[in-house]
Parts: structure tokens; sequence; C-alpha cells
């Protein structure tokens, strides 16, 4: 982790549900955190890569490569690095998720870097305007390895965790942030409005 301490991600994974707090008790989850300021590329490849050969580590989260890039922004191979090490990973069957945000929020939005030529799958967050308030959309936009679901759901997280609500047939524009409602689609948080009423 390059974005957060480990104390606010286990205060976050327990106010979703999800505490992973046993999971590093017992060795099955190990989460270092990085000041990539004092880690090198060359040092981070190096570590991973030690802990899939000498560890048997078989899944790896960067979290975020936004925050790995621009701290380490100063070597210019660094894409060229993150490539060879995401080709590594491959080789050995690690499942690798990457966590890249993108700038914006609605509109228009942008991502410096594009690794989805080395992705085998790949998973958008979007957030859109419904009915006057600000919401979350998920999709699937690729995966290689197998079929996936083609509709855009909307998504939120809460005490009981991941919520994922009906397809959004009748809206359009979600993806680009720019929402136009067409119908009568029920959304995640219509039973709280409704209970207010």
């Amino acid at each position: 982790m390059f974005d957060e301490g480990l104390g606010t991600l286990l205060i976050r994974s327990r106010a979703l549900g999800l505490d992973v707090g046993a999971f590093l008790e017992s060795g099955q989850l190990e989460i270092k955190t990085l000041d990539p300021a004092e880690v090198s590329p060359g040092q981070f490849a190096n570590m991973v890569c030690a802990a899939v050969e000498q560890a048997g580590v078989q899944t790896v989260v960067i979290d975020s490569l936004n925050a790995y890039l621009q701290a380490m922004s100063g070597d210019k191979h660094l894409i060229l690095q993150m490539h060879e090490l995401l080709t590594y990973l491959n080789q050995f069957g690690v499942v690798t998720i990457l966590i890249l945000a993108q700038h914006g929020v609605l509109g228009d939005i942008r991502s410096d870097l594009d690794l989805s030529y080395l992705s085998d799958g790949m998973v958008l967050f979007r957030f859109f305007e419904a009915r006057g308030r600000l919401l979350k959309a998920v999709s699937v936009i690729k995966s290689r390895t197998s079929l996936h679901e083609l509709t855009i759901r909307e998504f939120r997280l809460g005490k009981s965790g991941v919520e994922i609500g009906e397809a959004l047939e009748d809206f359009e524009g979600v993806m680009s942030g720019i929402t136009s409602y067409k119908g009568t689609t029920p959304l995640l948080g219509d039973t709280l409005l409704a209970g207010r009423g």
C-alpha cells in the first residue's frame, strides 16, 4: 500500500463488514505499507519477486499505482519496469490486482497510464448523478478468460459490505458521468427515501 496506513485500512475494512484481521494474524494475508520515496522501483520489484519465489504468494495487490508512479516519477523507465514485473507475475500464475485512479469525477475522465494491454480483466467504477444524488456504477469492461456481464450496475459500500443494484437499463451516459434517466429502474437508495416519506 502506498496511499494509506495499515490502521486506516483495518478500520475501513471493518466498517464494510470485511474484517481482515484474522487473515493477518494467521499469515494468510500480508500487507506492506511502503513509502515510495524510500523504495526504488528495483527494490519494489525485488520485494514482490521474493514474496512469490520464497513465500509462495499467489495474489499481489498494488494500491495504488498512481501513488507508486507519482512518487517515483524521476525514473523514466518506471513503466517498462512495471511491464516486466507484471509479465513475471503472469508467468508464475500470480493474480495481480492494480488500483488505478482516473483524473476527474464526472464527465471527461482520463488516465495518465494505460495498462489495458497487459490486463486480463478490467473493472471500471464511475460516479453518476441521478434523482439529485451522486451514485456509483460498476461494470466489467474486459475479460480475456471468460464471458462477463455486459450491464452497468449501481453499487455502494455500506455496513453490510458491497451492495450491487439492478442493471441500469433506463439510464444513458452512466459511463460518461453525464446521465440521462429514461425509465423506472429502482436504485439502491430508493428504499431509504421511501421509508422517510
